[in-house]
């Protein structure tokens, strides 16, 4: 079992805030951290990691990790990390930079082999594109079979056809590993995808903890269809209005009547939603 019971002073994104957060997290499982940004998520990360002091305490397999007065080094914690921005080596090959970590050849082999990374070994980073370079971090970061993974975006530069493979190389290491894995995601798909359990953090505090069935999916009573994004823009054609709306990477236009248009304002957040709508799904080309 991981405990979590910290506090922390923080200037967030819009006031001084107090990081306030409990989670009681069972070993081996997926959990992603969301929420707005500035709201801790990072931080967060780097307490546990013990890169970032905090009051309260850690104990992780019954192992006192932070207490009162006393912080176990970063080095003694069995921590893997996956930043955004690989923090790989330069000067030393695909294979060189896993073996840093740990002189366990076999283990580096295998890692590559899994995440298809083995015919690049001798590569240097700067040869490799963005997603191959996320999946040297990503194996770099379990040389040492962590206790707890932590990844703090670790997709969000790339595309989405590759961010679908990495999710896949994600969950196998995640499963083969039975590592505890704890990772910050704004994508709700990647999200659903890969976690199975979703804690959500605003202004410093947990304002939702659940599956992501219960926390992501934002139907309620007979409504059978729900999307949120930002109202782009409201167009009127002739005796109606248009509003245009970003959901994720598309457009959506939806008709309004005309109190509705006045109640909106460009800009803001908004919820598409239906409640008498059988929905239909057409295989697309990528």
């Amino acid at each position: 079992m991981i405990e979590i019971d910290i506090k922390r002073a923080l200037q967030g994104s819009r006031a001084q805030m107090t990081l306030d957060v409990a989670l009681r997290i069972e070993e081996g499982a997926f959990v992603a951290l969301t929420g707005p940004s500035g709201s801790g998520k990072t931080t967060l990360l780097r307490i546990v990691a013990g890169l970032e002091e905090a009051v309260g305490n850690i104990t992780v397999s019954g192992r006192k990790w932070l207490s009162a007065g006393k912080s176990l080094p970063p080095q003694e914690r069995g921590i893997g990390f996956v930043f955004q921005d690989y923090a790989l080596f330069g000067n030393m090959s695909v294979e060189e930079n896993l073996l840093f970590i740990n002189r366990d050849s076999e283990l580096a082999s295998h890692l590559l082999a899994l995440t298809g990374l083995k015919e690049l070994k001798e590569r240097l980073p700067g040869t490799l594109s963005g997603g191959q370079k996320q999946r040297v971090a990503l194996c770099r970061a379990l040389m040492n079979r962590p206790k707890i993974l932590l990844m703090d975006e670790p997709l969000s530069a790339l595309d989405p056809a590759m961010r679908s493979k990495l999710q896949h190389d994600i969950l196998v290491l995640h499963k083969e590993f039975g590592t505890t894995t704890i990772m910050v995601s704004h994508d709700p798909s990647e999200i659903y995808r890969l976690a199975e359990r979703v804690v959500v953090l605003d202004h410093g505090s947990v304002a939702a903890d659940g599956s992501p069935k219960e926390v992501l999916l934002k139907t309620s009573g007979s409504q059978k269809f729900s999307l949120e994004g930002e109202l782009l823009d409201i167009v009127r054609v002739d005796v109606i209005y248009i509003a245009v709306v970003a959901v994720g990477q598309q457009l959506v236009e939806v008709v309004l009547g005309n109190e509705e248009a006045k109640s909106l304002k460009v800009g803001e957040r908004v919820r598409v939603s239906t409640k008498a709508f059988a929905p239909t799904i057409i295989k697309t080309e990528r």
